[in-house]
């Protein structure tokens, strides 16, 4: 069953989503060459005191942190430690969210540490995080959950291939819905499966954490002993970027973004919805 929300409780879940956002903005600060995981996971602690929030991700199926660590040719669930050490050419992307009074902010990001990027990685990153929001421009009402999904794949696919032949988009994980909890109905793949069909329709209410993961090389993961941390098979670095997403009668509110993603979404010829917390 989907989780259709009212717009009081989309507003509880704009607060998160700017929780979320503010852990963003400390953590990319903190991703620096010499800069432990550990260190991001610490920041991540001190933000979410200081917004009287509490984590979604610590103790979530015995997860150990506030936030995933996933660096290099980890696509996701990086557990934070002092051993992993950032250094100068690294990505990694940062995983977390936020609970205010019982509701869930949920977004990830991929950061550039230090110097020296290839153009190849420059690019998988903005090609998975265009293919995100080219899913966010496809919540609209009346739409189908396979939309965002087509919209997704189809931003991916139409891009040149890197030297390697192609981006593997991973099938294992994607986007979900997100409201009393951070995982819910309707699990969002970053794929067309016509076995599934177009699943549910779009309704005011609908709330998806829309989250693509891009790999350079092949789409296949496998989970490590620690039984979090997923890699690539290839050793292919990756890609991550998600925002929480809410459909109002006003149109697509990006809950984790600063400016509810007016200006991107502006971009892409679609008007956001309104702020339920402007002027509060």
């Amino acid at each position: 069953m989907v989780e259709i929300k009212t717009p009081e409780q989309i507003a509880k879940m704009r607060e998160a989503g700017l929780v979320v956002a503010a852990i963003h903005a400390a953590t990319r600060e903190a991703a620096v060459p010499g800069a432990t995981t550990k260190d991001l996971d610490d920041v991540s602690r001190k933000v979410l005191a200081a917004h009287g929030a509490t984590s979604n991700f610590l103790g979530y199926g015995g997860f150990p942190a506030t936030v995933c660590t996933s660096v290099n040719d980890v696509v996701v669930h990086g557990i934070p430690d002092t051993e992993t050490v950032l250094r100068d050419g690294d990505i990694i992307s940062i995983d977390c969210g936020a609970i205010i009074d019982g509701w869930h902010g949920d977004a990830a990001y991929t950061a550039f540490v230090g110097t020296g990027h290839s153009p190849e990685l420059v690019e998988l990153s903005r090609v998975t995080e265009e293919s995100m929001w080219a899913g966010i421009a496809a919540v609209g009402k009346g739409n189908r959950l396979v939309d965002i999904s087509k919209a997704i794949e189809g931003y991916i696919r139409r891009q040149p291939r890197p030297s390697n032949g192609k981006y593997g988009i991973v099938e294992d994980y994607g986007g979900h819905g997100i409201g009393s909890q951070m995982h819910m109905d309707p699990h969002l793949l970053n794929y067309v499966d016509r076995k599934r069909g177009r699943g549910p329709k779009l309704v005011p209410g609908f709330c998806l954490a829309i989250e693509p993961m891009v790999n350079l090389g092949t789409a296949k993961t496998h989970v490590l002993e620690d039984d979090w941390t997923v890699k690539s098979n290839d050793g292919g670095w990756s890609s991550h970027w998600e925002h929480s997403v809410a459909l109002t009668e006003e149109g697509p509110l990006v809950l984790t973004a600063v400016d509810g993603g007016k200006a991107k979404l502006a971009e892409l010829g679609i008007q956001a919805a309104p702020d339920p917390l402007a002027g509060a």
